[in-house]
């Protein structure tokens, strides 16, 4: 398998997995230029997509939805909330309701070769998800937009070989930041983001010895910082009593807001 964040933040998203056969986006919440420059750095062009996974209906998860699936076609999944929340948002445009593929938590489907096996998460969103996928042994996860995690989130992200995990925000930052009481206050509820310490303590939950690769991405642009994000979820990891972890055992590295991240080879 491979994995790539295309792009990760609070102002567009989106994630690249596939096999040597099929490929998918996780979100598409970027521009589709963006997303075609982004394919093509990896030797793909959008003719190559076998689908597109919808996490939520948040414009930085659908913003290039409209263009990418008027142009190639691409099938739709996201639950049907979600795609009832699509089709009444303007600045998506029309896209056929044909290509639209209703799916459930938790309810495993085929893409090609791809497992994809979705789940509940916590964000105030129509019905939203994150996705776990999988070819033959190998998996890999996309978990974003979350404000809590609790033993569901936990068995879920067990096991995987790659993840992409939120850590949106520094919660001093966001405390005395320009945002209006009551975004605080969503932000930082059951329903709003994980912060750099949540994080970090969900990943020491879920950390192994076979985890080849953490990204950590949807990083507030104006609520937190790359290194800070990396320096928190590291302390995180070693001071943790859920395991004998240091952070640096592991490949961590905080996924890019403007260009792609490195392609991962599981």
């Amino acid at each position: 398998m491979r994995f790539c964040a295309f792009a990760s933040g609070s102002s567009g998203n989106c994630i690249y997995t596939g096999s040597e056969t099929t490929h998918v986006l996780v979100d598409v919440g970027i521009s589709g230029k963006r997303i075609e420059n982004a394919l093509n750095d990896i030797e793909l062009t959008g003719r190559d997509l076998s689908g597109i996974l919808i996490t939520h209906e948040h414009s930085d998860h659908i913003g290039g939805l409209g263009v990418i699936s008027r142009k190639y076609g691409i099938p739709i999944y996201a639950t049907a909330e979600t795609l009832d929340a699509i089709t009444k948002d303007k600045a998506t445009g029309v896209i056929d309701e044909q290509l639209f593929v209703p799916i459930v938590a938790d309810k495993k489907f085929m893409i090609g070769d791809l497992t994809i096996n979705p789940m509940r998460i916590s964000h105030d969103a129509a019905n939203p998800l994150a996705y776990r996928i999988s070819c033959e042994n190998k998996k890999v996860a996309v978990c974003t937009d979350l404000g809590t995690f609790d033993e569901y989130t936990v068995d879920c992200l067990s096991n995987m070989d790659a993840l992409l995990i939120e850590a949106n925000h520094d919660i001093k930052m966001l405390q005395v930041g320009p945002y209006p009481y009551p975004l605080k206050q969503r932000i930082l509820g059951n329903r709003g983001h994980l912060s750099n310490e949540a994080s970090g303590r969900l990943l020491s939950r879920i950390l192994h010895d076979g985890t080849k690769k953490v990204f950590l991405g949807h990083l507030s642009q104006e609520n937190n910082l790359p290194d800070l994000a990396y320096e928190a979820v590291r302390l995180e990891i070693t001071m943790s009593e859920e395991n004998n972890y240091r952070g640096d055992d592991f490949n961590i590295s905080v996924a890019k807001r403007s260009e792609p991240s490195e392609l991962i080879e599981i």
